[in-house]
């Protein structure tokens, strides 16, 4: 049950991680604009420079996931001593706070590699509309 939990886990938080930072580019108006020309190359730096700024996805995603599983563990092994199993209580827990933190980490790195990539862009000229 162990290692089921935590490879659905795992699983779960890496395909997060991959999908967050992967594809997303903001929408950039070009009409009228003198620097429309530069957009490609532009966009290309500023999605590295977005990841550098905005940190790993996966790696706080991982950081919450193993914050949360603990914190999740101790809740859940003290609900489950009540109700007679804290071993089970601690697993479920664990796994159950494990992926809301790590969910909720992938999307604050998400959220901050999208607004330096956007800084990046109206940094260089860009209208960027989102």
């Amino acid at each position: 049950m162990r290692k089921i939990t935590a490879i659905v886990l795992l699983q779960f938080l890496f395909s997060a991680a991959c999908a967050a930072q992967s594809g997303w580019t903001p929408t950039v108006d070009t009409f009228g604009s003198d620097r429309a020309q530069y957009l490609a190359r532009d966009q290309v730096e500023c999605r590295e420079l977005a990841r550098q700024a905005g940190g790993s996805t996966g790696g706080s995603a991982v950081r919450g996931a193993v914050t949360g599983g603990a914190v999740g563990a101790a809740g859940g092994a003290a609900v489950g001593a009540i109700m007679g199993n804290a071993g089970r209580g601690a697993a479920l827990g664990a796994a159950v706070g494990g992926i809301g933190r790590g969910a909720q980490q992938a999307g604050a790195s998400d959220a901050q590699f999208q607004q330096a990539f956007r800084n990046c862009l109206r940094n260089r000229g860009h209208n960027v509309i989102n």
